[in-house]
């Protein structure tokens, strides 16, 4: 029963949004505040925390910095506004999706699968072995794990299975689009923005010096490749 850790301060959406959760199979835990969901976090051991971004005190994006600071659980944040600056924020905080408020169960629901697929399903590419090293970087398809210059680099869901989609076809460019259906599971072109936050996130976190990615590579006006320069 994969377990959710919801953190939301309207008290109707928190229930219902609960409500809706728990008759889909899920144990959900319900908290109206920040502080409280980082308590419940270290106790409760979530498979996947849904944020809302406006809340009282301590604000999403602050509780998405402090979860990344020490976890990767996956993380779906919830916004009201789908086209503005807070999504991009937000991703690059260290989200792996989104939705827009007000919250869709079925919607929801699709995205928590989704992301909890991520990694179930992430070893990708038949007959590809199961280590692989491209100058200090290091892959483990097998054991889900990525090393680079001998530093074990911890990846959020969405930024690994990103980095086993290049990496398993390297020197093949892929579109945006392509990649958000491979990663996400998205179909609408307009999430786009969920790849290059993560490409960022993902140079950053194997120490990619900005505007010299040695690994993921843009190819300007289509998408990403996986090369070592």
């Amino acid at each position: 029963m994969p377990r959710v850790l919801l953190i939301e301060d309207d008290r109707a959406v928190r229930e219902a949004v609960r409500f809706a959760l728990r008759r889909q199979g899920h144990e959900v835990v319900a908290v109206a505040t920040g502080e409280e969901g980082l308590s419940e976090l270290r106790s409760f051991r979530p498979d996947v925390v849904v944020l809302d971004l406006m809340l009282p005190g301590m604000g999403g994006l602050e509780v998405c910095r402090r979860i990344r600071a020490d976890s990767q659980v996956p993380l779906i944040m919830a916004t009201a506004r789908g086209d503005d600056v807070d999504v991009v924020v937000g991703l690059e905080a260290g989200a792996d999706d989104y939705v827009i408020k007000p919250v869709q169960a079925r919607v929801l629901e699709a995205r928590i699968r989704a992301v909890l697929r991520r990694v179930g399903g992430a070893a990708a590419g038949e007959g590809i072995p199961r280590f692989e090293t491209y100058g200090g970087l290091t892959i483990d398809r097998s054991g889900l794990t990525v090393t680079c210059a001998g530093r074990p680099v911890a990846l959020a869901p969405s930024e690994l299975r990103l980095l086993l989609t290049l990496s398993a076809s390297p020197g093949q460019v892929f579109s945006r689009q392509q990649l958000l259906e491979a990663v996400w599971e998205h179909s609408y072109h307009g999430d786009a923005r969920l790849v290059d936050a993560c490409v960022k996130r993902l140079r950053t976190k194997m120490g990619e010096p900005p505007g010299q990615p040695r690994y993921v590579q843009t190819v300007r006006g289509f998408g990403y490749r996986f090369m070592v320069k």
